[in-house]
């Protein structure tokens, strides 16, 4: 536990902090004021005493308050040695001084490990009886006076400095409880709402499946039984048209839905995509894994996967390639995708069919990036980094 902890906890901020020196000032003037106020000791007694007030507060308002919020354990200790030496000259001056105890206990506690300032309050609240026997000799009455007052003080010094340290142990429990309470509410939120977006996201693709895809199955179905040889060129059409249609619909469900992952790693996704590329294709695709393969969070999967299979899809409607690789490479930091293509290219900057603002979309949303290089000597590469 710092000193500073310590400041904030019984500071409790600017409010308690005046409160805190308001309360050491009343405490002040009235100890001055009864001093000064004491007549029955001499002029030049009552101004030592008056002096050896004053001096503490000035050493507080130069040192001791930036000591209460910050740790220095040298400069506190030097600090706490000389109130108490001050403290002790104006006791030695004027015995009334000692009540000077209530302002200067608190504020050892404030300035100094807990166990130094026992210690140090120890030693404060003996200063009036061994000055009472320097000024006025040895006498046993000093003792029967001084000695149960020395004690009581004494052991309530330690006694509120015991339990100012519990207080601060709590309070320090307590706010790491309530920063891994806000941790996981925070993480039940995010849970939630991923949840929530991949449950959408898996009605819709099921509502475009039942739908539309299944309404374009049946446009082809019928068509081609009533021409099966497609001889009408307007039932040709709209064959075609249907099926391109269909494509972008199972395109879509394949986008909308993480189910490739539902029971597979992303690098086995990653595979079975390239895979399901060539087959429907024929042109190869070669996956390849680099890294050791992790469990990575569901939203930086899906943008993954996603990733890979708008690639894939565009190679396929635009690219004309004769080959294609598909990189995966886990990093210590990071998780890297890289697709290319030695198709015919294109200008990325004029591109706004090829689906490139979605994908840019999702990286955004895990603090990913994607580099896009394209020209028609070396076709196309997408790389997609997003961190992991």
């Amino acid at each position: 536990m710092t000193v500073e902890q310590r400041g904030e906890t019984l500071g409790g901020g600017a409010e308690a902090d005046r409160k805190w020196e308001l309360s050491l000032g009343i405490v002040t003037a009235g100890v001055l004021v009864a001093t000064f106020a004491a007549t029955e000791l001499s002029l030049a007694r009552r101004l030592g005493g008056v002096a050896a007030i004053a001096a503490i507060v000035v050493i507080y308002a130069v040192r001791g308050r930036r000591l209460v919020t910050r740790e220095d354990p040298r400069a506190a200790s030097v600090f706490a040695a000389v109130v108490i030496v001050v403290f002790a000259a104006g006791t030695y001056s004027a015995s009334i001084v000692s009540y000077l105890l209530f302002a200067v206990c608190p504020l050892i506690y404030l300035v100094l490990p807990v166990r130094q300032a026992g210690l140090a309050v120890v030693l404060a609240c003996l200063m009036p009886v061994v000055c009472a026997f320097a000024r006025d000799g040895w006498d046993t009455s000093i003792v029967t006076r001084l000695g149960p007052i020395f004690l009581v003080s004494a052991a309530l010094g330690v006694w509120l400095g015991t339990w100012i340290s519990r207080i601060i142990e709590q309070s320090k429990e307590r706010a790491v409880l309530i920063a891994e309470l806000q941790a996981t509410r925070a993480e039940v939120a995010r849970l939630s709402h991923e949840t929530g977006v991949a449950a959408e996201r898996a009605r819709l693709a099921g509502e475009i499946h039942d739908t539309l895809a299944q309404g374009f199955t049946s446009i082809i179905t019928l068509v081609q039984a009533a021409d099966p040889a497609l001889a009408n060129e307007r039932l040709a059409l709209a064959v075609r048209t249907a099926r391109e249609n269909l494509d972008e619909s199972r395109a879509l469900i394949a986008a909308l839905g993480p189910s490739a992952l539902a029971d597979a790693s992303l690098a086995e996704a990653v595979r079975r995509q390239a895979a399901s590329f060539t087959e429907a294709t024929g042109v190869p695709a070669v996956a390849r894994v680099t890294g050791e393969p992790r469990v990575l969070p569901t939203a930086v999967e899906v943008v993954l996967l996603r990733a890979a299979q708008e690639a894939l899809t565009n190679i396929r409607r635009h690219a004309e390639a004769r080959e294609v690789d598909v990189l995966l490479a886990y990093r210590d930091e990071s998780v890297r995708l890289v697709v290319r293509d030695d198709g015919r290219g294109f200008d990325p900057e004029a591109a706004h069919g090829f689906g490139l603002s979605a994908m840019r979309a999702r990286a955004e949303q895990v603090r990913g990036s994607l580099l896009v290089r394209s020209d028609p000597e070396t076709g196309t590469t997408i790389e997609l980094e997003v961190p992991a």
